[in-house]
């Protein structure tokens, strides 16, 4: 249902662009989410963006330097990173949530920062 693409290997400073497309009937509904995880340790919550693409929150780690956002009209949401930090390396993971739905998980796009 969900398929991530943009994962790259990037030198730190640079930027990079995730996508996340949702084959969902209803996709303006639902509140997406990225997260990443990286070998040993568990899935991190980088950024989300409610149904109504109002709200945006981020982590500590990832604020002023990530940006989560939508496109309706193409199923798809985005997270812009720049600055990239050899920390910023993982598996990043879209979720699509919405209330009394089944929780919807992308297969995951790998990130590389090099120092």
């Amino acid at each position: 249902q969900l398929v991530e693409s943009g994962g790259d290997l990037v030198q730190a400073g640079g930027t990079l662009t995730l996508s996340c497309y949702a084959s969902l009937s209803t996709f303006s509904n639902f509140a997406y989410s990225w997260y990443r995880q990286t070998p040993g340790q568990e899935r991190e919550l980088v950024a989300s963006l409610s149904s109504g693409g109002r709200t945006t929150t981020y982590s500590d780690s990832v604020k002023g330097r990530f940006t989560i956002s939508r496109d309706n009209s193409k199923n798809t949401v985005y997270l812009q990173m720049k600055d990239l930090k050899p920390e910023d390396t993982g598996v990043y993971y879209c979720k699509a949530a919405q209330m009394g739905r089944p929780v919807y998980w992308g297969q995951g796009t790998q990130v590389t920062v090099s120092s």
